[in-house]
């Protein structure tokens, strides 16, 4: 590669710096990468909850993505919030009109305060329209069960059983985040349509995690433009969390969850 690789995210807002699409270019700055970023959403929250959300028209979602993809092709696409099912369906028609060669799907729908962040209304278009298009989707036990339609996984055993069940759905490849599960040891699945590999990793003493999913989610899309497969830039992608993790009490930002800390490398 002759270039910085080009990131897009394309996701709401976070005022607080954590999550959304302010976390996910800090990511793919920390990473090499050059961040641009579509919103869908103007979110109004900070490491305590989210207070309210004013969407962006799927006609203007569009114009953002026409114009910017017209004039800079992204390497990676990482999707995050959407919130209705005119976004989602207006990301998947730029998604196939531009064809970019790396997409991660992470679908959000409910923050880590518990607010919910995609109506059930729009879930089934994310299922339907955008999930199949996504070469990698890395969902929490939340929401796969929600994807999927019944109750959350309580075990590794039951984990690899729904990305079974995902794959069925069209999912390429995906990533199952079991940090929801009890342990001393935090346990994701990845899978690529054979056996599902277990990536296993001690869980972080830390209550500040704002902005986990959006990280991990993001550090796989800029990561996946120099590594030579997805597995390895799925490890990476983990290290990388690990360590904003660990670094995260040093930030104090905020009264509630605060974020990770994007980066730990380099301060």
């Amino acid at each position: 590669m002759t270039s910085v690789p080009k990131i897009l995210s394309i996701a709401g807002t976070d005022p607080s710096g954590g999550a959304g699409i302010h976390g996910d270019l800090k990511t793919f700055s920390a990473l090499g990468g050059y961040g641009m970023a579509v919103t869908t959403a103007l979110v109004a929250q900070t490491t305590t909850g989210v207070r309210g959300v004013h969407e962006v028209p799927a006609e203007f979602v569009s114009a953002q993505l026409d114009t910017l993809l017209a004039d800079v092709p992204a390497d990676a696409v990482k999707i995050g919030m959407l919130g209705r099912a005119p976004v989602i369906h207006a990301v998947a028609a730029a998604l196939d009109r531009f064809s970019p060669p790396y997409v991660v799907l992470d679908p959000v729908m409910v923050a880590k305060s518990g607010d919910r962040l995609l109506p059930a209304d729009a879930v089934s278009a994310l299922r339907e329209v955008l999930l199949p298009r996504a070469d990698l989707i890395t969902p929490n036990l939340p929401e796969a069960a929600d994807l999927l339609g019944e109750p959350q996984a309580r075990t590794v055993a039951e984990m690899h059983e729904q990305v079974r069940r995902l794959h069925a759905l069209g999912a390429r490849r995906v990533l199952l985040k079991g940090g929801h599960l009890d342990g001393e040891v935090c346990v994701d699945v990845f899978s690529a349509g054979g056996e599902p590999v277990d990536l296993a990793g001690p869980r972080v003493a830390t209550r500040h995690t704002h902005g986990t999913g959006c990280t991990l989610s993001s550090a796989v899309a800029a990561l996946r433009v120099r590594h030579r497969d997805w597995l390895a830039a799925v490890r990476a992608a983990r290290d990388y969390l690990t360590g904003a993790l660990r670094a995260a009490d040093s930030l104090r930002v905020g009264g509630g969850h605060g974020p990770v800390h994007h980066f730990h490398a380099v301060w």
